[in-house]
């Protein structure tokens, strides 16, 4: 293995770079670097020598070419073994380097401010910092490459302990992280600009998506699964991929399956709500004045089905909650906040995991669904229905109380899988029929549900995620005492609907927009 004699640093990231680079000096490495690198080397006494020097052309065009020289990518690229590549760079003073430490423009945090233009970002665009990476590595049996901060530790042990060298083995693994580098780097400019520059209702022709490992998973859905979870490399804001982790086990798949739906229904709600969620079906919402009044009427709803469940707030959660939470066994739990006392609580059963995540709506993310050879992609369903745009289409009009319930039971709908039927009165669902080949059998389970809680229908309002395509529906809803019903409306038996509606006295509202969810 051959000794690293000069190595060539220019990083946007500066996360201890200076300690590196004093490691390597000592060891006698010589360092190249770039202006602004170079000037916080000298400015910590390691020595440096500033590449316009060493090429002998400055730094031009704003910075934008800096390092694009044979002097440079020469060095990197030239062969140690080959002498035709040796006699070359003899003949044109090119030096050997042996070491490239780079990382790139940071594009993607710059896309992500609110002030963001497209001039700005394409300032960003880093050209001379991903040529040096790809070059590096791909001549890694002779050249170490640096991309992360993350490696500089394993990298200083490899240095040391093989005395200034670096295993074979060890470049082609650091090769094998640069590639990936720059792919995420070309993928979040090429989506970006795909963005940017198509019409809001149009797909890109070609999706380039990058993912990082954040957890490896016990196991997937089943124990006899290999599983982990990826986020993207740009994780936005208020999704449950920014979770923090405050106690409790490690993630399962199902857990976090389970708590992005959790999560993604109780931010639809403006006032404090609580949304419980097992095996990836909300089976209780409630909104109320407080969240420990909306955990216990989401709870009652279906205590059976919330054993073990995901449990979502959109308020920050205090002491009273905790103390109610506490009580009854659950998997997880996901709030904006956790106040100290409730911490404390919940401390005292240290296997429930607390997660906290900031409550920010989420906008412009498209939806993605693996299928065999490909995938399948939607823009998000977040649809806000305005209740006073809906058509009454029976004789009996809602009152004001009625349209609100029906706008919390519709709001409920759009987070449960087809077919979805659910029963719900001031602001809380009584019963949940989720996931059925029938939505009249979906109408049935969901009365049984509350019915098994001991929850009365009477007067309930009821959402349906799809039209009704018979009037059987509208039979069973009415016969555990339904009085209103919310409904996209569109099928070619709406006027046999409507007249089964009036038949049994029911308020009727058409969306013109249904809730699928697959």
């Amino acid at each position: 293995m051959k000794k690293i004699l000069r190595a060539l640093i220019s990083v946007s990231d500066k996360t201890n770079i200076v300690e590196l680079a004093t490691m390597l000096s000592k060891h006698n490495v010589e360092i190249l670097s770039t202006g602004g690198t170079a000037k916080l080397f000298l400015e910590h006494s390691v020595p440096v020598t500033e590449v316009s020097d060493y090429t002998n052309y400055p730094e031009m065009l704003d910075g934008r070419v800096k390092t694009l020289h044979p002097k440079i990518h020469g060095g990197i690229l030239g062969k140690r073994n080959d002498a035709g590549h040796i006699k070359t760079m003899k003949e044109h003073s090119i030096k050997e380097i042996d070491l490239v430490i780079v990382n790139l423009y940071p594009f993607e945090s710059t896309i992500t401010q609110d002030n963001c233009t497209l001039d700005l970002a394409i300032e960003n665009i880093d050209i001379g910092g991903p040529t040096m990476i790809r070059a590096a590595a791909k001549n890694y049996e002779s050249v170490a490459v640096l991309t992360s901060p993350s490696d500089y530790e394993s990298f200083s042990d490899e240095f040391i302990k093989n005395n200034g060298s670096i295993s074979n083995k060890y470049r082609f693994e650091l090769a094998k992280k640069a590639f990936l580098h720059t792919a995420a780097y070309d993928s979040a400019i090429s989506n970006y600009l795909s963005k940017n520059n198509s019409p809001t209702n149009k797909l890109p022709e070609q999706l380039i998506q990058v993912m990082n490992k954040k957890l490896e998973m016990r196991y997937g859905e089943n124990p006899h699964q290999i599983a982990a979870f990826y986020t993207e490399p740009c994780i936005v804001n208020g999704s449950i991929s920014n979770f923090i982790q405050i106690q409790g086990k490690e993630l399962s798949f199902n857990n976090l399956n389970d708590a992005d739906n959790a999560w993604e229904s109780v931010k639809a709600f403006s006032e404090p709500t609580c949304v419980i969620v097992k095996h990836a079906n909300p089976c209780g919402v409630c909104t109320a004045e407080n969240i420990s009044t909306a955990y216990q009427g989401a709870l009652s709803t279906d205590p059976t089905s919330a054993f073990g469940g995901i449990i979502s707030f959109n308020r920050k959660v205090d002491k009273k909650t905790a103390e109610l939470v506490i009580k009854k066994f659950s998997e997880v739990l996901i709030a904006p906040d956790f106040s100290d006392e409730a911490i404390n609580i919940f401390a005292s059963k240290p296997n429930i995991r607390i997660l906290k995540v900031p409550l920010v709506e989420i906008d412009n993310q498209l939806d993605y669904k693996k299928i065999g050879g490909g995938w399948l992609v939607q823009t998000r369903d977040n649809h806000q229905l305005d209740i006073n745009e809906c058509k009454v289409v029976t004789k009996i009009k809602p009152t004001s109380d009625e349209l609100k319930d029906m706008r919390f039971a519709w709001q409920v709908a759009q987070y449960v899988k087809s077919n979805a039927i659910i029963f719900s009165r001031n602001n809380r669902t009584l019963g949940i029929g989720a996931g059925q080949m029938s939505r009249v059998d979906s109408t049935i389970i969901a009365a049984i549900k509350a019915e098994n809680s001991g929850i009365s229908l009477s007067k309930s309002v009821v959402a349906s995620d799809a039209f009704f395509p018979f009037r059987d529906g509208i039979d069973v809803l009415a016969k555990y005492g339904a009085k209103c019903v919310i409904q996209p409306g569109g099928s070619m038996r709406d006027e046999e609907v409507i007249k089964a509606a009036d038949e049994h006295n029911l308020v009727m509202l058409f969306t013109n927009i249904r809730h699928f969810k697959h």
